[in-house]
């Protein structure tokens, strides 16, 4: 389903490639399209959430089990960061997956914000 900030969001973006070449931008917006994704991450996770269905349930199957999923993606973060498997990283996206679809946090919503927090750069 279409939401109102999907369409406004694609209105925005109509122009942008015009707009980003008057600027000089350095990228344009079908280079970052393809840059800033990695298929391998993607395929693996689609390969999980696959094993995933069998051993936990379909997403939005019902009668399926609440789990905690903030606990679990804390948990394979610190996992992650004992023994640098990557496997943690992808099992972290899906488990973010699976909250936001099927979370049932009370003030679940989505508002897009720019907080100004940002990843650290390493010293």
């Amino acid at each position: 389903m279409t939401t109102v900030a999907d369409k406004l969001r694609d209105r925005l973006l109509a122009g942008i490639e015009e707009r980003l070449t008057k600027n000089s931008f350095k990228y344009r917006l079908n280079e970052l399209k393809a840059s800033e994704w990695s298929p391998e991450f993607e395929q693996r996770m689609r390969d999980n959430l696959i094993m995933g269905a069998f051993r936990y349930g379909r997403l939005c199957e019902l009668g399926k089990p609440q789990y905690d999923r903030v606990k679990g993606m804390q948990m394979h973060l610190t996992m992650y960061q004992e023994d640098g498997n990557t496997e943690h990283l992808v099992d972290i996206a899906n488990i973010a997956l699976c909250e936001f679809v099927e979370g049932d946090h009370p003030k679940k919503h989505f508002r897009a914000i720019d907080d100004g927090e940002h990843v650290e750069v390493k010293q």
